[in-house]
Protein backbone atom coordinates (compact mmCIF):
# COMPACT_ATOMS: atom_id res chain seq x y z
CA UNK A 1 0.00 0.00 0.00
CA UNK A 2 2.75 2.44 0.98
CA UNK A 3 4.64 1.54 -2.20
CA UNK A 4 1.56 2.25 -4.33
CA UNK A 5 0.89 5.63 -2.67
CA UNK A 6 4.53 6.65 -3.07
CA UNK A 7 4.60 5.58 -6.70
CA UNK A 8 1.30 7.29 -7.53
CA UNK A 9 2.64 10.57 -6.14
CA UNK A 10 5.90 10.20 -8.08
CA UNK A 11 4.03 9.21 -11.23
CA UNK A 12 1.93 12.37 -11.02
CA UNK A 13 5.11 14.48 -10.77
CA UNK A 14 6.44 12.75 -13.88
CA UNK A 15 3.12 13.16 -15.70
CA UNK A 16 3.14 16.90 -14.96
CA UNK A 17 6.65 17.25 -16.38
CA UNK A 18 5.68 15.27 -19.49
CA UNK A 19 2.54 17.42 -19.81
CA UNK A 20 4.59 20.62 -19.76
CA UNK A 21 6.46 19.29 -22.79
CA UNK A 22 3.29 17.89 -24.43
CA UNK A 23 4.83 14.40 -24.21
CA UNK A 24 2.33 12.32 -22.24
CA UNK A 25 1.92 9.69 -24.94
CA UNK A 26 4.23 7.03 -23.33
CA UNK A 27 2.05 6.91 -20.19
CA UNK A 28 -1.12 6.91 -22.29
CA UNK A 29 0.19 3.97 -24.28
CA UNK A 30 1.02 1.97 -21.14
CA UNK A 31 -2.45 2.55 -19.73
CA UNK A 32 -1.07 2.87 -16.19
CA UNK A 33 -2.76 5.18 -13.62
CA UNK A 34 -5.16 6.48 -16.27
CA UNK A 35 -6.94 9.00 -13.95
CA UNK A 36 -3.61 10.68 -13.08
CA UNK A 37 -2.60 10.80 -16.71
CA UNK A 38 -5.98 12.25 -17.67
CA UNK A 39 -5.60 14.94 -15.00
CA UNK A 40 -2.10 15.79 -16.20
CA UNK A 41 -3.34 15.83 -19.79
CA UNK A 42 -5.94 18.46 -18.88
CA UNK A 43 -3.01 20.70 -17.87
CA UNK A 44 -0.88 19.73 -20.86
CA UNK A 45 0.51 22.41 -23.14
CA UNK A 46 -0.53 22.15 -26.78
CA UNK A 47 1.84 24.53 -28.55
CA UNK A 48 5.22 23.08 -27.59
CA UNK A 49 7.48 23.12 -30.67
CA UNK A 50 9.26 20.07 -32.03
CA UNK A 51 8.45 16.53 -32.99
CA UNK A 52 6.97 14.20 -30.33
CA UNK A 53 10.33 12.50 -29.84
CA UNK A 54 12.12 15.82 -29.38
CA UNK A 55 9.55 16.91 -26.80
CA UNK A 56 9.87 13.59 -24.97
CA UNK A 57 13.68 13.86 -24.98
CA UNK A 58 13.47 17.34 -23.44
CA UNK A 59 11.11 16.11 -20.73
CA UNK A 60 13.32 13.13 -19.87
CA UNK A 61 16.38 15.40 -19.70
CA UNK A 62 14.53 17.59 -17.19
CA UNK A 63 13.44 14.56 -15.11
CA UNK A 64 17.06 13.64 -14.46
CA UNK A 65 19.52 10.72 -14.52
CA UNK A 66 17.10 7.78 -14.31
CA UNK A 67 14.96 9.09 -17.10
CA UNK A 68 17.89 9.92 -19.33
CA UNK A 69 18.76 6.21 -19.08
CA UNK A 70 15.15 5.29 -19.82
CA UNK A 71 15.18 7.49 -22.91
CA UNK A 72 18.36 5.86 -24.13
CA UNK A 73 16.79 2.43 -23.57
CA UNK A 74 13.67 3.48 -25.51
CA UNK A 75 15.84 4.66 -28.40
CA UNK A 76 16.15 1.02 -29.52
CA UNK A 77 12.49 0.18 -28.88
CA UNK A 78 10.92 1.41 -32.10
CA UNK A 79 8.45 -1.43 -31.62
CA UNK A 80 7.19 0.48 -28.57
CA UNK A 81 7.52 4.14 -29.56
CA UNK A 82 7.87 4.17 -33.36
CA UNK A 83 10.91 4.82 -35.52
CA UNK A 84 10.80 8.62 -35.56
CA UNK A 85 10.60 8.90 -31.77
CA UNK A 86 13.31 6.27 -31.36
CA UNK A 87 15.56 8.31 -33.65
CA UNK A 88 14.96 11.49 -31.65
CA UNK A 89 15.69 9.71 -28.37
CA UNK A 90 18.95 8.29 -29.72
CA UNK A 91 20.40 11.81 -29.52
CA UNK A 92 19.57 12.18 -25.81
CA UNK A 93 22.71 13.45 -24.11
CA UNK A 94 23.87 11.83 -20.89
CA UNK A 95 25.28 15.04 -19.50
CA UNK A 96 24.51 16.83 -16.25
CA UNK A 97 26.07 19.73 -14.35
CA UNK A 98 29.06 18.55 -12.28
CA UNK A 99 28.97 18.26 -8.51
CA UNK A 100 31.69 20.09 -6.52
CA UNK A 101 35.25 18.80 -6.65
CA UNK A 102 35.46 19.06 -2.85
CA UNK A 103 32.61 16.54 -2.57
CA UNK A 104 34.44 14.25 -5.01
CA UNK A 105 37.53 14.39 -2.80
CA UNK A 106 35.43 13.44 0.25
CA UNK A 107 33.91 10.44 -1.55
CA UNK A 108 37.33 9.24 -2.75
CA UNK A 109 38.92 9.50 0.70
CA UNK A 110 35.95 7.75 2.34
CA UNK A 111 35.79 4.93 -0.23
CA UNK A 112 39.54 4.26 -0.35
CA UNK A 113 40.08 4.71 3.37
CA UNK A 114 43.02 7.07 3.02
CA UNK A 115 43.61 10.85 2.86
CA UNK A 116 43.81 12.37 -0.61
CA UNK A 117 47.44 13.40 -0.29
CA UNK A 118 48.34 9.76 0.37
CA UNK A 119 46.50 8.69 -2.77
CA UNK A 120 47.37 11.41 -5.28
CA UNK A 121 50.15 13.94 -5.71
CA UNK A 122 47.78 16.12 -7.76
CA UNK A 123 44.00 16.12 -8.22
CA UNK A 124 42.07 18.47 -10.53
CA UNK A 125 38.82 19.58 -8.87
CA UNK A 126 37.30 20.49 -12.23
CA UNK A 127 35.96 17.34 -13.92
CA UNK A 128 36.67 16.65 -17.58
CA UNK A 129 33.29 14.92 -17.99
CA UNK A 130 30.04 14.82 -15.99
CA UNK A 131 27.28 12.34 -16.80
CA UNK A 132 24.15 11.05 -15.09
CA UNK A 133 25.88 8.49 -12.87
CA UNK A 134 29.42 9.75 -12.36
CA UNK A 135 32.01 12.34 -13.29
CA UNK A 136 35.71 12.07 -14.15
CA UNK A 137 38.68 13.99 -12.76
CA UNK A 138 42.32 14.02 -13.87
CA UNK A 139 44.94 13.19 -11.25
CA UNK A 140 48.59 12.29 -10.78
CA UNK A 141 49.73 9.49 -8.46
CA UNK A 142 52.73 9.69 -6.17
CA UNK A 143 54.56 7.42 -8.62
CA UNK A 144 54.05 9.99 -11.38
CA UNK A 145 51.32 8.05 -13.25
CA UNK A 146 48.66 10.13 -14.99
CA UNK A 147 45.24 8.72 -14.19
CA UNK A 148 41.54 9.41 -14.71
CA UNK A 149 39.41 9.08 -11.57
CA UNK A 150 35.71 8.32 -11.97
CA UNK A 151 33.52 9.21 -8.96
CA UNK A 152 29.88 8.24 -8.46
CA UNK A 153 27.39 11.07 -7.98
CA UNK A 154 26.25 11.63 -4.38
CA UNK A 155 22.80 10.15 -3.76
CA UNK A 156 22.57 8.54 -7.19
CA UNK A 157 21.93 5.04 -5.82
CA UNK A 158 18.85 6.19 -3.88
CA UNK A 159 17.49 8.18 -6.85
CA UNK A 160 17.79 5.24 -9.22
CA UNK A 161 16.33 2.79 -6.69
CA UNK A 162 13.25 5.00 -6.29
CA UNK A 163 12.71 5.50 -10.02
CA UNK A 164 13.39 1.87 -10.95
CA UNK A 165 10.84 0.75 -8.35
CA UNK A 166 8.35 3.08 -10.01
CA UNK A 167 9.14 1.70 -13.46
CA UNK A 168 8.74 -1.86 -12.20
CA UNK A 169 5.37 -0.97 -10.70
CA UNK A 170 4.17 0.65 -13.94
CA UNK A 171 5.40 -2.32 -16.01
CA UNK A 172 3.59 -4.75 -13.69
CA UNK A 173 0.34 -2.82 -14.14
CA UNK A 174 0.84 -2.61 -17.91
CA UNK A 175 1.37 -6.37 -18.25
CA UNK A 176 -1.61 -7.10 -16.03
CA UNK A 177 -4.06 -4.69 -17.72
CA UNK A 178 -2.73 -4.49 -21.31
CA UNK A 179 -2.45 -8.02 -22.77
CA UNK A 180 -1.27 -6.60 -26.11
CA UNK A 181 1.89 -5.33 -24.40
CA UNK A 182 2.95 -8.65 -22.85
CA UNK A 183 4.66 -9.73 -26.07
CA UNK A 184 6.95 -6.70 -25.72
CA UNK A 185 8.01 -7.81 -22.20
CA UNK A 186 7.93 -4.40 -20.46
CA UNK A 187 8.69 -5.93 -17.06
CA UNK A 188 11.65 -7.92 -18.36
CA UNK A 189 12.89 -4.82 -20.18
CA UNK A 190 12.77 -2.81 -16.94
CA UNK A 191 14.65 -5.59 -15.15
CA UNK A 192 17.30 -5.56 -17.86
CA UNK A 193 17.64 -1.79 -17.42
CA UNK A 194 17.83 -2.25 -13.64
CA UNK A 195 20.57 -4.87 -13.93
CA UNK A 196 22.53 -2.62 -16.27
CA UNK A 197 22.21 0.37 -13.94
CA UNK A 198 23.18 -1.64 -10.85
CA UNK A 199 26.37 -2.72 -12.63
CA UNK A 200 27.10 0.89 -13.62
CA UNK A 201 26.77 2.00 -10.00
CA UNK A 202 29.38 -0.44 -8.70
CA UNK A 203 32.60 0.83 -10.23
CA UNK A 204 34.44 -2.32 -9.17
CA UNK A 205 32.31 -4.18 -11.73
CA UNK A 206 33.24 -1.62 -14.38
CA UNK A 207 36.91 -2.18 -13.50
CA UNK A 208 36.41 -5.95 -13.87
CA UNK A 209 34.71 -5.43 -17.24
CA UNK A 210 37.64 -3.31 -18.42
CA UNK A 211 40.11 -6.02 -17.42
CA UNK A 212 38.06 -8.77 -19.09
CA UNK A 213 37.87 -6.78 -22.33
CA UNK A 214 41.61 -6.09 -22.13
CA UNK A 215 42.34 -9.80 -21.68
CA UNK A 216 40.16 -10.64 -24.68
CA UNK A 217 42.32 -8.32 -26.83
CA UNK A 218 45.68 -9.22 -25.34
CA UNK A 219 48.24 -9.26 -28.15
CA UNK A 220 45.94 -7.33 -30.52
CA UNK A 221 47.67 -4.13 -31.61
CA UNK A 222 44.51 -2.57 -33.09
CA UNK A 223 42.35 -2.25 -29.95
CA UNK A 224 43.34 -1.27 -26.41
CA UNK A 225 41.84 -0.73 -22.96
CA UNK A 226 43.30 1.51 -20.22
CA UNK A 227 44.96 -0.27 -17.31
CA UNK A 228 42.99 -0.46 -14.05
CA UNK A 229 44.57 0.94 -10.88
CA UNK A 230 42.99 -1.48 -8.39
CA UNK A 231 44.71 0.16 -5.41
CA UNK A 232 42.68 3.31 -6.06
CA UNK A 233 39.41 1.60 -7.06
CA UNK A 234 36.37 0.84 -4.88
CA UNK A 235 32.59 0.65 -5.22
CA UNK A 236 32.18 4.39 -5.82
CA UNK A 237 35.63 5.21 -7.24
CA UNK A 238 37.38 3.90 -10.35
CA UNK A 239 40.93 4.84 -11.31
CA UNK A 240 42.24 4.07 -14.78
CA UNK A 241 45.34 4.89 -16.77
CA UNK A 242 44.78 8.29 -18.36
CA UNK A 243 44.77 8.21 -22.14
CA UNK A 244 45.08 10.84 -24.84
CA UNK A 245 43.88 10.53 -28.38
CA UNK A 246 41.62 11.87 -31.12
CA UNK A 247 37.88 11.20 -30.78
CA UNK A 248 36.97 8.68 -33.44
CA UNK A 249 34.46 10.98 -35.16
CA UNK A 250 36.98 13.82 -35.66
CA UNK A 251 37.81 12.89 -39.24
CA UNK A 252 39.83 15.98 -40.13
CA UNK A 253 42.05 15.62 -37.06
CA UNK A 254 42.55 11.92 -37.76
CA UNK A 255 43.62 12.64 -41.34
CA UNK A 256 45.87 15.50 -40.19
CA UNK A 257 47.56 13.09 -37.77
CA UNK A 258 48.45 10.86 -40.72
CA UNK A 259 45.88 8.11 -40.22
CA UNK A 260 43.82 6.51 -42.99
CA UNK A 261 40.07 6.71 -42.12
CA UNK A 262 39.41 3.58 -44.16
CA UNK A 263 41.86 1.57 -42.06
CA UNK A 264 40.39 3.00 -38.86
CA UNK A 265 36.87 1.91 -39.88
CA UNK A 266 38.18 -1.55 -40.81
CA UNK A 267 39.86 -1.87 -37.42
CA UNK A 268 36.70 -0.69 -35.64
CA UNK A 269 34.53 -3.17 -37.58
CA UNK A 270 36.92 -6.03 -36.81
CA UNK A 271 37.06 -5.10 -33.10
CA UNK A 272 33.29 -4.96 -32.91
CA UNK A 273 32.97 -8.33 -34.66
CA UNK A 274 35.46 -9.94 -32.27
CA UNK A 275 33.64 -8.59 -29.23
CA UNK A 276 30.19 -9.74 -30.37
CA UNK A 277 30.92 -13.07 -32.09
CA UNK A 278 34.27 -14.30 -30.83
CA UNK A 279 33.88 -13.28 -27.18
CA UNK A 280 30.16 -12.70 -26.66
CA UNK A 281 31.17 -9.70 -24.51
CA UNK A 282 30.99 -6.25 -26.05
CA UNK A 283 31.37 -2.59 -25.20
CA UNK A 284 27.78 -1.35 -25.45
CA UNK A 285 28.37 2.40 -25.25
CA UNK A 286 30.51 3.06 -28.29
CA UNK A 287 29.66 6.70 -28.88
CA UNK A 288 32.48 8.93 -30.18
CA UNK A 289 33.32 10.23 -26.70
CA UNK A 290 34.33 6.71 -25.65
CA UNK A 291 36.58 5.75 -28.58
CA UNK A 292 39.90 7.44 -29.35
CA UNK A 293 42.55 7.04 -32.03
CA UNK A 294 46.02 6.63 -30.58
CA UNK A 295 49.23 7.96 -32.22
CA UNK A 296 49.92 4.48 -33.67
CA UNK A 297 46.46 4.37 -35.28
CA UNK A 298 45.01 1.87 -32.80
CA UNK A 299 41.64 2.34 -31.09
CA UNK A 300 41.46 3.00 -27.35
CA UNK A 301 38.10 2.45 -25.60
CA UNK A 302 36.99 4.03 -22.32
CA UNK A 303 33.88 3.88 -20.08
CA UNK A 304 32.95 0.25 -19.44
CA UNK A 305 29.83 0.77 -17.37
CA UNK A 306 27.53 -0.62 -20.05
CA UNK A 307 28.64 -3.97 -21.43
CA UNK A 308 26.64 -6.60 -23.29
CA UNK A 309 26.81 -10.39 -23.21
CA UNK A 310 25.52 -12.93 -25.72
CA UNK A 311 25.54 -16.67 -25.09
CA UNK A 312 26.81 -19.07 -27.74
CA UNK A 313 23.40 -20.10 -29.17
CA UNK A 314 22.36 -16.46 -29.56
CA UNK A 315 25.64 -15.68 -31.34
CA UNK A 316 25.06 -18.62 -33.68
CA UNK A 317 21.57 -17.46 -34.60
CA UNK A 318 22.66 -13.83 -34.87
CA UNK A 319 25.55 -14.69 -37.20
CA UNK A 320 23.31 -16.73 -39.50
CA UNK A 321 20.62 -14.05 -39.44
CA UNK A 322 23.05 -11.26 -40.36
CA UNK A 323 24.55 -13.34 -43.17
CA UNK A 324 21.06 -14.16 -44.40
CA UNK A 325 20.21 -10.47 -44.65
CA UNK A 326 23.55 -9.50 -46.23
CA UNK A 327 23.12 -12.31 -48.80
CA UNK A 328 19.40 -11.57 -49.22
CA UNK A 329 18.64 -15.13 -48.25
CA UNK A 330 15.34 -14.35 -46.52
CA UNK A 331 14.34 -17.99 -46.33
CA UNK A 332 17.33 -18.66 -44.08
CA UNK A 333 16.59 -15.53 -42.03
CA UNK A 334 13.06 -16.82 -41.41
CA UNK A 335 14.29 -20.31 -40.57
CA UNK A 336 16.76 -18.94 -38.02
CA UNK A 337 13.97 -17.14 -36.18
CA UNK A 338 11.98 -20.36 -35.93
CA UNK A 339 15.01 -22.45 -34.92
CA UNK A 340 15.82 -19.96 -32.17
CA UNK A 341 12.24 -20.12 -30.92
CA UNK A 342 11.80 -16.37 -31.40
CA UNK A 343 8.72 -16.98 -33.59
CA UNK A 344 6.17 -19.59 -32.44
CA UNK A 345 6.27 -22.87 -34.37
CA UNK A 346 2.59 -22.64 -35.38
CA UNK A 347 3.29 -19.57 -37.53
CA UNK A 348 4.14 -19.83 -41.23
CA UNK A 349 7.84 -19.84 -42.16
CA UNK A 350 6.90 -18.81 -45.71
CA UNK A 351 4.86 -15.86 -44.50
CA UNK A 352 7.67 -14.73 -42.20
CA UNK A 353 10.09 -15.12 -45.13
CA UNK A 354 7.87 -12.74 -47.13
CA UNK A 355 7.76 -10.26 -44.25
CA UNK A 356 11.58 -10.29 -43.95
CA UNK A 357 11.87 -9.58 -47.67
CA UNK A 358 9.40 -6.69 -47.46
CA UNK A 359 11.48 -5.12 -44.67
CA UNK A 360 14.95 -5.73 -46.05
CA UNK A 361 14.66 -5.00 -49.75
CA UNK A 362 13.93 -1.25 -49.41
CA UNK A 363 16.98 -0.94 -47.13
CA UNK A 364 19.37 -3.26 -48.95
CA UNK A 365 18.49 -1.71 -52.30
CA UNK A 366 20.21 1.52 -51.26
CA UNK A 367 23.87 2.28 -52.03
CA UNK A 368 26.08 0.18 -49.76
CA UNK A 369 27.26 3.22 -47.81
CA UNK A 370 23.66 4.04 -46.83
CA UNK A 371 22.60 0.56 -45.70
CA UNK A 372 21.89 0.27 -41.98
CA UNK A 373 21.62 -3.25 -40.61
CA UNK A 374 20.67 -1.80 -37.22
CA UNK A 375 17.71 -0.01 -38.80
CA UNK A 376 16.83 -3.19 -40.65
CA UNK A 377 16.61 -5.05 -37.35
CA UNK A 378 14.58 -2.19 -35.95
CA UNK A 379 12.13 -2.44 -38.87
CA UNK A 380 11.84 -6.14 -38.17
CA UNK A 381 10.23 -5.35 -34.82
CA UNK A 382 7.41 -3.55 -36.63
CA UNK A 383 6.00 -6.77 -38.06
CA UNK A 384 6.61 -8.97 -35.06
CA UNK A 385 3.11 -8.54 -33.61
CA UNK A 386 1.61 -10.35 -36.60
CA UNK A 387 3.87 -13.33 -35.92
CA UNK A 388 3.63 -13.23 -32.11
CA UNK A 389 7.40 -12.77 -31.97
CA UNK A 390 8.54 -12.01 -28.44
CA UNK A 391 11.02 -9.22 -27.79
CA UNK A 392 14.57 -10.47 -27.20
CA UNK A 393 15.99 -8.20 -24.47
CA UNK A 394 19.51 -9.60 -24.93
CA UNK A 395 19.50 -8.22 -28.50
CA UNK A 396 18.16 -4.73 -27.70
CA UNK A 397 21.47 -3.52 -26.26
CA UNK A 398 23.29 -4.94 -29.26
CA UNK A 399 20.93 -3.19 -31.68
CA UNK A 400 21.56 0.14 -29.97
CA UNK A 401 25.32 -0.45 -30.09
CA UNK A 402 25.12 -1.37 -33.77
CA UNK A 403 23.25 1.84 -34.55
CA UNK A 404 25.86 3.99 -32.79
CA UNK A 405 28.75 2.08 -34.40
CA UNK A 406 27.22 2.55 -37.84
CA UNK A 407 26.90 6.28 -37.26
CA UNK A 408 30.53 6.56 -36.18
CA UNK A 409 31.71 4.55 -39.17
CA UNK A 410 29.65 6.62 -41.59
CA UNK A 411 30.99 9.88 -40.13
CA UNK A 412 34.58 8.69 -40.42
CA UNK A 413 34.36 7.13 -43.88
CA UNK A 414 30.99 7.84 -45.59
CA UNK A 415 31.62 5.59 -48.60
CA UNK A 416 32.19 2.44 -46.57
CA UNK A 417 29.77 0.10 -44.80
CA UNK A 418 31.13 -1.60 -41.68
CA UNK A 419 28.86 -4.65 -42.07
CA UNK A 420 30.13 -5.45 -45.55
CA UNK A 421 33.65 -5.04 -44.19
CA UNK A 422 32.81 -7.52 -41.41
CA UNK A 423 30.94 -9.93 -43.71
CA UNK A 424 33.99 -12.14 -44.51
CA UNK A 425 34.76 -12.33 -40.79
CA UNK A 426 31.19 -13.37 -40.01
CA UNK A 427 31.22 -15.95 -42.82
CA UNK A 428 34.43 -17.51 -41.53
CA UNK A 429 33.10 -17.52 -37.98
CA UNK A 430 29.80 -19.14 -38.99
CA UNK A 431 31.66 -21.81 -40.99
CA UNK A 432 34.01 -22.49 -38.09
CA UNK A 433 31.36 -22.56 -35.36
CA UNK A 434 28.13 -23.72 -37.03
CA UNK A 435 29.30 -26.12 -39.75
CA UNK A 436 28.38 -29.84 -39.78
CA UNK A 437 31.68 -30.87 -38.19
CA UNK A 438 31.10 -28.48 -35.31
CA UNK A 439 27.54 -29.69 -34.78
CA UNK A 440 28.78 -33.30 -34.70
CA UNK A 441 31.51 -32.40 -32.19
CA UNK A 442 29.02 -30.56 -29.96
CA UNK A 443 26.68 -33.58 -30.10
CA UNK A 444 29.52 -35.89 -29.03
CA UNK A 445 30.37 -33.49 -26.19
CA UNK A 446 26.72 -33.49 -25.08
CA UNK A 447 26.64 -37.29 -25.09
CA UNK A 448 29.89 -37.40 -23.10
CA UNK A 449 28.46 -34.90 -20.62
CA UNK A 450 25.35 -37.07 -20.35
CA UNK A 451 27.45 -40.14 -19.66
CA UNK A 452 29.33 -38.26 -16.93
CA UNK A 453 25.97 -37.55 -15.28
CA UNK A 454 24.73 -41.15 -15.56
CA UNK A 455 25.96 -42.31 -12.14
CA UNK A 456 24.06 -39.54 -10.39
CA UNK A 457 20.94 -40.21 -12.48
CA UNK A 458 21.08 -43.91 -11.63
CA UNK A 459 21.54 -43.04 -7.96
CA UNK A 460 18.56 -40.65 -8.08
CA UNK A 461 16.44 -43.31 -9.79
CA UNK A 462 17.42 -45.88 -7.19
CA UNK A 463 16.51 -43.48 -4.39
CA UNK A 464 13.18 -42.83 -6.09
CA UNK A 465 12.55 -46.55 -6.43
CA UNK A 466 13.41 -47.15 -2.79
CA UNK A 467 11.12 -44.36 -1.67
CA UNK A 468 8.35 -45.82 -3.80
CA UNK A 469 8.91 -49.30 -2.34
CA UNK A 470 8.84 -47.92 1.22
CA UNK A 471 5.56 -46.17 0.48
CA UNK A 472 7.04 -42.67 0.91
CA UNK A 473 5.95 -41.88 -2.63
CA UNK A 474 2.52 -43.09 -3.66
CA UNK A 475 1.17 -43.37 -7.20
CA UNK A 476 -2.49 -43.31 -8.14
CA UNK A 477 -3.85 -46.85 -8.73
CA UNK A 478 -4.71 -45.94 -12.33
CA UNK A 479 -1.14 -44.79 -12.89
CA UNK A 480 0.25 -48.04 -11.52
CA UNK A 481 -2.15 -50.03 -13.68
CA UNK A 482 -1.15 -48.06 -16.80
CA UNK A 483 2.56 -48.42 -16.08
CA UNK A 484 2.25 -52.15 -15.56
CA UNK A 485 0.00 -52.74 -18.56
CA UNK A 486 -2.85 -53.85 -16.32
CA UNK A 487 -0.77 -56.36 -14.39
CA UNK A 488 -1.03 -56.56 -10.66
CA UNK A 489 2.70 -56.10 -10.18
CA UNK A 490 4.40 -52.93 -11.48
CA UNK A 491 7.33 -53.12 -13.85
CA UNK A 492 10.62 -53.30 -11.87
CA UNK A 493 12.33 -49.94 -11.34
CA UNK A 494 15.53 -51.26 -12.90
CA UNK A 495 13.70 -51.75 -16.18
CA UNK A 496 12.28 -48.22 -16.02
CA UNK A 497 15.77 -46.86 -15.27
CA UNK A 498 17.22 -48.61 -18.33
CA UNK A 499 14.40 -47.28 -20.55
CA UNK A 500 14.80 -43.71 -19.28
CA UNK A 501 18.57 -43.74 -19.73
CA UNK A 502 18.20 -45.15 -23.23
CA UNK A 503 15.73 -42.44 -24.21
CA UNK A 504 18.00 -39.80 -22.65
CA UNK A 505 20.92 -40.89 -24.81
CA UNK A 506 18.75 -41.02 -27.94
CA UNK A 507 17.58 -37.46 -27.35
CA UNK A 508 21.15 -36.25 -26.87
CA UNK A 509 22.31 -37.85 -30.10
CA UNK A 510 19.38 -36.94 -32.32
Amino acid sequence: MIRSVRNVARLFEIARTLARHDALFPLEMLGAAAPLVALAKAMSKRSVPGRPGERLAAALQELGPSFIKIGQALSVRSDLVGEEIADDLSGLQDRLPPFPGLRAREIIAEELGAPMDALFAEFDDKPIAAASIAQVHCALTGDGDEVAVKVLRPGIEEAFARDLDLLTWVAEIAERTQPRLRRLKPLETVRTLRDSVLIEMDLRLEAAAAEELAENFAGDDTFHVPKVDWRRTARRVLTLERIAGIPIDERDEIVAAGHDPEQVVKAAAAAFFKQVFRDGFFHADQHPGNLFIQPDGSIMAVDFGIMGRLDKPTRHYLGEMLLGFLNRDYKRVAEVHFEAGWVPAHKSVQAFNQACRSIAEPILDKPQSEISIARLLRQLFHVTETFEMETQPQLLLLQKTMLVAEGVGRTLYPDMNMWFLAKPLIEDWVEEHIGPDVRLRETVEQVADGLRRLPKMVSDLEKGGSALARGEVKLHPETLRALSGGAKRPIPMGVWAAVILFLFLVLLIF
